[in-house]
């Protein structure tokens, strides 16, 4: 089946948001990244402040405390039975599919790989590069003069935690998608071309 959604997963400093951007503008198509968040909002009614803060962040805490009180016969359970975050996944897995459903474009983060793993017409992409192309790409073009690799690691392991905890799949992990590039070892056109070829086939 030809392909006709491309979805993005990245390290962060990667380059994932400039790369899939210019994907979408090569391919004449939508592009969504930060604002599939304005999309959830306004369908969820959720505040899209909430989700610029929370939307990286597991609901564990708030599913074990729910679990407790469920358990303890608490009224109060059923109140945390989905934390906020859930609720910001699932609004936003419900714009995924929405805008999958209506026709070609990139999606960038959000699991949204694994919220389109049933279609046959979707090209799931990882990009990673080594630490110092990163951190002259996030002090560079993102304009954050005191990033470190901490910093970087951190920012990571909050979207390996996020991804792992609503897919029960290790991020990163190459065959969980159907192409990997490290960002570090092409130029940004070059990886661009790389995409597109593989989107045609």
């Amino acid at each position: 089946m030809k392909k006709k959604i491309i979805t993005i997963s990245r390290q962060f400093g990667s380059g994932g948001r400039g790369i899939g951007k210019l994907l979408a503008e090569r391919l004449n198509i939508p592009f969504y990244d930060k604002e599939l968040i304005e999309l959830a909002s306004k369908k969820s009614g959720i505040d899209e402040r909430i989700f610029k803060s929370e939307g990286e962040e597991t609901g564990r805490m708030y599913q074990v405390i729910g679990a407790i009180g469920y358990a303890l016969g608490s009224p109060a359970g059923g109140i945390y039975e989905y934390s906020i975050n859930d609720q910001l996944y699932l609004a936003q897995a419900n714009i995924i599919e929405q805008l999958a459903d209506e026709g070609p474009c990139v999606i960038v983060g959000r699991c949204a790989d694994y919220v389109l793993e049933e279609r046959e017409d979707v090209l799931n992409v990882y990009l990673c590069a080594d630490m110092d192309h990163r951190l002259r790409r996030v002090m560079d073009e993102y304009h954050v003069e005191d990033a470190d690799e901490n910093m970087l690691r951190k920012v990571d392991k909050r979207r390996s935690n996020y991804y792992q905890y609503y897919t029960d799949r290790v991020w990163g992990k190459a065959e969980n998608y159907d192409l990997c590039i490290n960002t570090g070892k092409f130029e940004t056109n070059a990886i661009v071309d790389m995409i597109i070829a593989a989107f045609h086939q």
